[in-house]
């Protein structure tokens, strides 16, 4: 069994013309929680999008708890991955969007059950217990029957946190997801990702630009540039010596390094 819950082995990804990533390589172990920073369009969100399967590889493995995630092994031989291997394996992530991806003509309660009952086979009482549940760890129990447009940025978002728990992922990936929010909203979205990461019962990877709370609940931080991880480590020691010109930069933009 791998000691890993996500192996990036030599990956490329191209659109078009352009290589994003070329023998790009990354490990995450289990219960990891993992920042990753660095400017718009150096692979980061595509990182996440990739796991997901919503973008496919041109080169090399992707490993999701010591299984590939876009080949399977049939006789012998790495094949594509079809769709029920595909299907199977996204169950083992859940991701939480930017720009929270809720139905808007479902309630709150609908929005977190739906997948449950029709993925997973939850009975309805099920599914329903445990929205409840989801939604008083987000603070959002009184919302069950309210409809996205009637809430605020950050609730829309703790509710879309509670969605993906209920699929009950092993490995949680976070977007951007205090991106969209009002200032005075993104600590109550970020009070609930620091209680996830303190239960230690996931791997987590999120994609932020809230350098003060990476550096908080991260155990390690990836700097993003180009499509490689152009430097990593403990919080401390990237925030506080990064290494490279050009993390420090970049880091210079948002801290006092």
């Amino acid at each position: 069994m791998s000691e890993y819950a996500i192996e990036f082995d030599n990956v490329t990804k191209k659109f078009g013309d352009k290589v994003l990533f070329e023998n790009f390589n990354l490990n995450i172990r289990k219960n990891e929680v993992v920042s990753i920073i660095g400017s718009s369009g150096s692979g980061k969100s595509t990182l996440l999008r990739i796991l997901m399967t919503l973008e496919n590889i041109d080169g090399g493995r992707v490993m999701v708890q010591g299984e590939p995630l876009w080949h399977r092994l049939h006789k012998g031989n790495w094949l594509p991955a079809d769709e029920r291997h595909l299907h199977r394996m996204r169950g083992k992530l859940g991701m939480v969007f930017q720009h929270f991806n809720l139905f808007p003509h479902m309630t709150v309660l609908r929005n977190i059950t739906e997948a449950p009952m029709h993925v997973l086979g939850q009975s309805r009482e099920d599914a329903r217990a445990q929205a409840m549940e989801l939604l008083r760890m987000v603070g959002l129990e009184d919302k069950a029957q309210a409809y996205p447009a009637e809430l605020s940025g950050g609730q829309k978002q703790r509710v879309g946190i509670a969605r993906a728990l209920a699929m009950k992922p092993d490995i949680l990936l976070l977007d951007e997801i205090t991106s969209a929010l009002d200032p005075e909203l993104v600590d109550e979205v970020l009070e609930v990702i620091r209680k996830l990461a303190a239960e230690d019962a996931f791997t987590m990877i999120l994609v932020t630009h809230e350098m003060y709370f990476a550096r908080e609940i991260s155990d390690r931080v990836c700097f993003f540039d180009a499509g490689k991880v152009l430097e990593e480590g403990p919080p401390e020691r990237i925030f506080n010596t990064p290494e490279h010109e050009r993390t420090r930069a970049f880091l210079n933009s948002f801290l006092k390094v």
